[in-house]
Formats: C-alpha cells, sequence, structure tokens
C-alpha cells in the first residue's frame, strides 16, 4: 500500500494545536534583580544626606508653614491643638503697618550690600591676582572678618559707632566734625548695619571671584597686550565676561545670605529706633519671640516671606544658567 508523504510543518506547537501560546518566560528574567555592591554603597552614601535634609531643612519648613496656617499661642504650641486659619496671618501681616517700612529696608539693605560688597570682593580680588610680595599674606588678613563669629563682629562694630566713646565719632571730632547717633538715630540706624554688614561679606566674595580669575588662561591677557589693550580693555573685555558663571553664583549666595542677616542687625540696633532698621528677619524675630505675648503665626508667615523671595531669585538664576547654556 502506497504511502502519502506530507512536507514537514514548520509552525510551531501552539499554531499546529490551534493556540497561540505565548513563549515561556526564562526563569533568569522571573528572577528580581538584586542590588549590587555598588548601588549598595551609592544608597550608604545618600542616606546620611537625605536624613539630614529631611530633619533639618524638610522638617522645619514644614512646622514652619504649620505654624503660619494655625492660630498658635503659648499653650497651644506646647500641646498641639491649635486652631486651623488659612491665610489669616499672611493677612495680619500685610495690614500690619511694620510691612512697608519692613519690605522697604529688606530691599534697601540686600541691594545696597549686595553691590558693594561684589563691587569691593572684585575690586581686590583683581588686585591681588597680580601675585606681588605678601600678596597671600594680605589675602588671609582680608578672611579676618569673615571667620569671626557674627557675635563679636556685630558688638565690634557697635562699640565703634557708639555715639559718646566710639572710636568713629572720636575720629571725626579730630577733624572737626559733629557726633553723629549712628545707632540711635532713625536717619543713620540703616546705613550702620549696612556698613557693618559689607565689612563683613566682602571676604567671600573676594575669595570665590579670586579663585574663579585663577582659571582665565593667562595668554588671554598676554595676547591683548600684544594688540595695545590697555589694563581697563582688558578688564571690560576679558575679566569681567568669563567671570559672569563665578559673579553669578557669588550673588545668588551672597543674595540668600543678605535676605536672611539677622545677627548683626539684632545686636546692633534691634531693628529700631521706632523700625527705621526692621527687616523681614528681624521683624520675624520680634513677632515670635520679642513679646511677652508671641505672635507665633504671623512671625512664621513673615518667615515664609523670605523663603519664598530666595526660591524666586534661586530659580530665575537656574532659568538664566540654561539659557546660556543652551545659547
Amino acid at each position: 500500500m502506497k504511502q502519502t508523504t506530507h512536507p514537514p510543518d514548520h509552525r510551531s506547537a501552539g499554531v499546529r494545536n490551534g493556540a497561540a501560546l505565548a513563549a515561556p518566560t526564562p526563569a533568569r528574567s522571573r528572577k528580581r534583580r538584586r542590588p549590587t555592591s555598588t548601588q549598595w554603597a551609592a544608597w550608604g552614601f545618600l542616606a546620611p544626606v537625605t536624613v539630614y535634609l529631611a530633619l533639618f531643612y524638610a522638617y522645619p519648613l514644614y512646622r514652619n508653614l504649620d505654624l503660619s496656617l494655625r492660630n498658635y499661642t503659648v499653650r497651644s504650641f506646647v500641646q498641639g491643638d491649635a486652631p486651623f486659619t488659612g491665610l489669616d496671618n499672611y493677612q495680619k501681616v500685610f495690614d500690619d503697618p511694620t510691612f512697608a517700612p519692613a519690605l522697604l529696608h529688606t530691599a534697601v539693605f540686600t541691594a545696597v550690600c549686595l553691590v558693594f560688597q561684589y563691587a569691593i570682593g572684585l575690586a581686590l580680588a583683581v588686585f591681588f591676582h597680580q601675585h606681588f610680595r605678601l600678596s597671600a599674606t594680605l589675602r588671609a588678613l582680608f578672611l579676618v572678618p569673615w571667620l569671626l563669629p557674627l557675635i563679636v563682629s556685630a558688638s565690634t562694630w557697635s562699640w565703634m559707632l557708639n555715639s559718646d566713646s566710639g572710636i568713629v565719632n572720636a575720629t571725626l571730632h579730630a577733624v572737626g566734625i559733629g557726633p553723629v547717633n549712628w545707632l540711635t538715630s532713625p536717619s543713620w540706624s540703616l546705613i550702620s548695619v549696612i556698613i557693618a554688614n559689607i565689612w563683613i561679606g566682602v571676604p567671600f566674595n573676594l575669595v570665590v571671584l579670586h579663585s574663579g580669575l585663577q582659571s582665565i588662561p593667562a595668554g588671554l591677557y598676554e595676547a591683548a597686550a600684544l594688540d595695545g589693550a590697555g589694563a581697563w580693555r582688558r578688564f571690560w573685555s576679558i575679566t569681567f565676561p568669563l567671570l559672569r558663571p563665578v559673579s553669578a553664583i557669588t550673588l545668588l549666595l551672597g543674595l540668600v545670605y543678605t535676605l536672611k542677616v539677622f545677627d548683626i542687625i539684632w545686636i546692633m540696633t534691634k531693628g529700631g529706633p521706632v523700625d527705621s532698621s526692621t527687616t523681614f528677619a528681624t521683624w520675624s524675630y520680634q513677632l515670635g519671640f520679642g513679646n511677652l505675648l508671641p505672635a507665633f503665626g504671623p512671625g512664621a508667615a513673615v518667615g515664609n516671606l523670605l523663603v519664598v523671595a530666595a526660591l524666586v531669585f534661586g530659580l530665575v538664576y537656574l532659568r538664566v544658567q540654561r539659557k546660556q547654556a543652551l545659547s
């Protein structure tokens, strides 16, 4: 009997049986990948930073936001049963007659300090970039105001600007100028704390800008000198443009620091007289801790306004840096 031969069927067994069965998943792919030693090491290094940021940054910010949204008293601050009031504390701050002067003083204090700290720091950085004899020693001496504790610096300036026994008025008297009530006059109190803060902030600008000058190739200056460019021309065409990234981060850090300056102002003038040197930083402290009946909510609201201002400037800086990187 003749047998009929059929061509081999190349289809899979699942198709031959009438069902399209999915290929079985390999056992190795079903197993979960275990973290490698490198990943464990990365998590180990990241954990302390995460815990630190959570405890000392995230939690205080959360507590400050909670304070600003509730009506806290001394009793409720301890027991934790303060009623929720929404944005009432912010409305109280905006309606307070101290808000407008404090806002103006904060803006003037921050702007003037930033301009003079940066200008003087840049001038000193260019001066010490010449590498003359004793330049390193003199540069180290300029760091002294930055290294001193703020309470020491503020107390020193309070003594120097004292109306009766201060060395500044004694010097003015020696040249025939009458005494100035630096710390007790509404016209001079803000100027006094600005001068003190400029003196404290110049070393930081000097150090950062001097380090930025080190990264500028010396060949650019030599080529410009061969082309006949003078000192001012070399500064405006080479030094200043190439220092823009360093200048931007210097000004941003200086802005954030100056916005929250409290020690200098409080030790020298306590925001007075008659709120003539009150800023948001001192006003926030005065509301929360400077009275027999503390206003924790409004004080926290003022502090949050400072946080928002610093955050806005930080976002603006990041946006500008991104545009410069893309251009």
